[in-house]
């Protein structure tokens, strides 16, 4: 019997619409949707202060730390898929609170992103409530590999758009290539942080 309801659970009923938790949790996903869509037009604050007046969208930066923690994942021994869906959750809690400067983080006290991500996600069904939690709860715990290289892939990517940013003329970069590159822990990243310091960004055009 409970499995007949199991497998009925989301037919149409006699109206011919969905059952409405069905519809509550593909309403709640849709939603969540339209929210991550701000990650897209939400600027990375901190580089207006080195005078970059249109910098890259938070969307932007997550999309390569993603790429960034599955290669280094690889090289690292971890699980490449599981470094870049990590990855991709690990700023979406800014839809709420914006993309916060360095600079003023001292001043501001707010819910931590466990915090931030459960309020994101109750209107989710079950299972990708469940999903988008665990993501976040793992990054933010840094206790696998996969969530080591994805905070290294964070300051890997901070550091090479500084590189970008100043071949394109703002030389006011330096703190953001020295900070990120202090703060790398695994091997493999600190090497790809040497070599594209050494590098133009144009350099995957060949001679």
């Amino acid at each position: 019997m409970r499995q007949d309801r199991e497998v009925t659970a989301d037919l149409p009923g006699p109206t011919g619409l969905p059952d409405r938790p069905a519809q509550a949790g593909a309403e709640g996903l849709a939603r969540f949707a339209f929210e991550l869509g701000v990650l897209k037009r939400m600027r990375r604050a901190g580089w207006w202060h080195a005078g970059v007046r249109d910098p890259e969208s938070v969307a932007e930066h997550s999309l390569r730390v993603a790429q960034l923690a599955a290669l280094i994942a690889a090289e690292e021994g971890g699980d490449p898929a599981r470094a870049a869906f990590l990855a991709l959750w690990h700023d979406t809690q800014e839809t709420r609170t914006g993309d916060i400067p360095h600079t003023a983080r001292p001043y501001i006290a707010g819910a931590d992103n466990n915090s931030i991500t459960a309020d994101q996600v109750a209107r989710l069904p079950h299972a990708a409530s469940k999903t988008v939690q665990e993501a976040v709860a793992e990054y933010e715990a840094q206790s696998t590999v996969e969530a080591r290289c994805v905070k290294d892939a964070d300051k890997l990517e901070c550091l090479i758009q500084a590189v970008e940013y100043r071949s394109a003329g703002y030389q006011d970069v330096d703190l953001w290539i020295e900070t990120s590159r202090s703060t790398i822990r695994t091997e493999t990243t600190q090497q790809i942080a040497g070599a594209a310091l050494a590098l133009s960004p144009l350099s995957w055009r060949g001679p």
